[in-house]
């Protein structure tokens, strides 16, 4: 028990509290006693305080004479005589104060005997104003405590329970004369006691009230657990006594419910902006599939696959189900929040796998829609996995909870994505997978994106290797070697060819058409054929290209534009001519190995009209090597046209390799990656030995 609480000030230390109570200090309640022959025989301070008089003054006095007004003798002397023969009396009645005026004051008085058997009269009374709002006070209390729909609890200083309203007789479940007297503890058990009763000793230590404080647990009300929101105040007398403390309690589940559903909407809504900018970033069909498994995991799920049809990942390959009712999928990605034996029971990313009717994901593909099991038992296990050992795997990594989403573009399914969490606790709801399906939709259009570009960028790339040359290595008196290099995104229109001339000269051709895909491809070979046309023709270059450029501009849209390079090389005179319409100049490497740009005007691209081309002319001395290439060789995100060029003179500078290692030389050193195609040309003049 704690010690009795004593204040400063006179009084008695012995553990009997010294200091009067607040009430009475507010009341201030003044006592007189009169004898049997109506004069004043006692006065207290207080009586002094109310009405003005001094003991002096006032003992000895008849009280009618001296406090009462002459319109109330009558009713006065009638009250005095009840209360003398026994009665009690209770009421307000008009006193007049020593400055005149008159004081309403409320009393209680009763009879008194002294050991001689004398009778007298004892007078308690106090400002009947204060009275009344005390008692206004006490009144507001109550309502507000018993008719409050907050729960409200008092508790003496020893943490025990004194007084419980209605609304938290409800909450706890329990009837205030059951917790009277005893502790939180002994009633509610299954609430965080210690750290309840740790900030109630704190408030009556401290006197700073603790808000807003956060409870779990549950009462005798229901046995499932609630959020409870606690407030505490120490209660103290006008005098600073401590009298305990009181508690606030609100039941805030639906609060906190509603607080995290928000929270969940805001986390939905930025996995869903996330997934705008890192899905798709490429037309990579694999790449989207990692993606999209990277926005998942961990927002949404601990575990994550995306699987594809055989179809969507080879085109010859099949959607349709087996005789017994399997399906042919690819698994594209796989990606845990964690590290985790479930990976080992996926199938193998980058494989091809068969899976049967009976699993999850074969029956998502086949009805189209979400697939969602909150709660996973044995069976279902079984169903995700694709055998017992793979089951027992999963259910060993804590796998608890499992949602499949088709991936589905322009009304068809294209693959699946399932998801499993095993860390979380919290199972798949129906606003998770609203969530699934919103991701799975943004990333099956990418993957059809990529799956058709895959396709257009094949059927380009079959037309552009088939148009392009397949020059001998030794063409008369000049030695040969080419490259092509598709681009890793779009393949465009590059192209090269080597053209037997008259006389034993060779004609080297390399352009560009501006553009993608299979439109561009296909101008490509237009001006190709049209370029070995012409070329049969022997005319000079600067001629060639003036009828190239007449063509182009009837070719595909009024938009068309190419750039193209011919050299004329006539190995016998040691010479050579060419001409350019737009495009980089070739590199001349001597026969002593300097290399060099040769500097020619640049002309206009094929297709622009109306411009005249320049022919320039140069020697071709025996070993010399001629480099011809497109943009994709020298121009990247990260180089320049001008250090791409540098780099290639720098490659080729005392360059005495075969011409084959020296195109996989100058690719390796400049296009790892090529962000545009690349064609290259390698001629080398042979010398007179070789020529003869």
């Amino acid at each position: 028990m704690p010690e009795p609480e004593t204040r400063t000030g006179s009084g008695r230390q012995d553990g009997i509290t010294a200091a009067p109570g607040g009430l009475l200090d507010v009341l201030r309640v003044a006592a007189l006693v009169l004898g049997s022959d109506g004069r004043i025989a006692l006065w207290s301070p207080e009586a002094e305080s109310l009405l003005g008089f001094t003991a002096a003054e006032a003992l000895g006095e008849d009280a009618g004479a001296l406090l009462v007004a002459p319109e109330n003798q009558t009713r006065a002397r009638e009250l005095f005589r009840n209360v003398r023969t026994g009665a009690r009396w209770a009421g307000v009645f008009p006193v007049r104060h020593k400055d005149g005026s008159t004081r309403r004051v409320e009393f209680r008085t009763m009879q008194l005997r002294d050991a001689d058997g004398d009778i007298f009269a004892l007078g308690l009374g106090a400002d009947a104003e204060t009275v009344r709002n005390v008692e206004r006070d006490l009144a507001l209390s109550h309502i507000l405590v018993s008719q409050s729909p907050v729960g409200i609890a008092v508790f003496d200083p020893d943490l025990r329970w004194l007084r419980v309203n209605p609304s938290l007789e409800r909450l706890n479940g329990v009837p205030e004369a059951a917790v009277l007297g005893r502790r939180v503890g002994e009633v509610l058990p299954a609430l965080d006691v210690d750290a309840i009763e740790s900030r109630m000793r704190y408030v009556l230590r401290t006197g700073e009230p603790l808000l807003d404080q956060q409870t779990v647990g549950h009462t005798e009300a229901d046995t499932e657990d609630h959020a409870f929101s606690e407030s505490y105040h120490r209660i103290e007398d006008p005098n600073g006594r401590v009298l305990g403390l009181a508690i606030s309690v609100l039941d805030v589940s639906e609060r906190e419910r509603a607080a995290a559903e928000v929270a969940q909407a805001r986390e939905r809504l930025a996995v869903i902006a996330d997934a705008g900018v890192r899905i798709g970033t490429t037309l990579d069909l694999r790449r989207t599939a990692c993606e999209l498994a990277d926005v998942a995991v961990p927002q949404l799920a601990d575990l994550a696959a995306v699987d594809a049809l055989d179809a969507v990942v080879n085109p010859g390959g099949s959607a349709a189900p087996r005789a017994d009712g399997s399906l042919d999928f690819w698994a594209l990605a796989l990606k845990a929040s964690h590290p985790t034996d479930a990976i080992e029971a996926a199938n193998p990313v980058g494989q091809p796998a068969l899976y049967s009717p009976s699993r999850m994901v074969t029956q998502c593909v086949r009805e189209a829609r979400p697939l969602l099991r909150a709660h996973v038992d044995d069976t279902v296990l079984r169903r995700i996995a694709r055998d017992d050992a793979a089951a027992e795997t999963l259910r060993s990594a804590g796998v608890h909870s499992y949602l499949a989403v088709p991936l589905m573009a322009r009304g068809e399914v294209l693959g699946t994505l399932s998801l499993c969490r095993t860390v979380n606790p919290r199972p798949f709801d129906d606003q998770d997978v609203t969530l699934a399906v919103e991701l799975a939709a943004r990333a099956a259009i990418c993957i059809d994106n990529a799956r058709l570009y895959g396709r257009e960028r094949d059927i380009a790339l079959t037309l552009q290797r088939s148009l392009l040359s397949q020059a001998p290595p030794h063409h008369g008196g000049m030695e040969v070697a080419s490259r092509y290099r598709p681009a890793i995104s779009e393949v465009g229109g590059d192209w090269f060819d080597v053209l037997p001339l008259d006389d034993g000269k060779i004609g080297l051709v390399v352009g560009d058409v501006m553009g993608k895909g299979v439109h561009a491809a296909a101008i490509m070979g237009q001006l190709r054929t049209a370029t070995r046309a012409l070329a049969r023709l022997d005319l000079p270059p600067a001629e060639l290209l003036h009828h190239l450029d007449g063509l182009t501009a009837s070719l595909g849209d009024s938009d068309t534009l190419a750039t193209c390079l011919y050299v004329v090389c006539d190995p016998r005179r040691g010479r050579c001519e060419l001409s350019r319409a737009g495009h980089l100049p070739p590199v001349l490497v001597g026969p002593h190995g300097k290399a060099e740009l040769l500097d020619i005007a640049a002309g206009v691209p094929l297709g622009v009209g109306g411009v005249p081309f320049t022919v320039g002319e140069h020697e071709l001395a025996e070993g010399a090597l001629l480099a011809l290439f497109t943009d994709g060789l020298v121009e990247s995100h990260e180089m320049s046209v001008d250090a791409g060029l540098h780099n290639v003179m720098r490659v080729l500078d005392d360059t005495r390799l075969p011409l084959e290692q020296t195109c996989d030389l100058l690719l390796a050193a400049l296009t790892p990656e090529p962000d545009d195609d690349v064609a290259l040309l390698l001629a080398r003049r042979a010398n007179g030995r070789r020529q003869g």
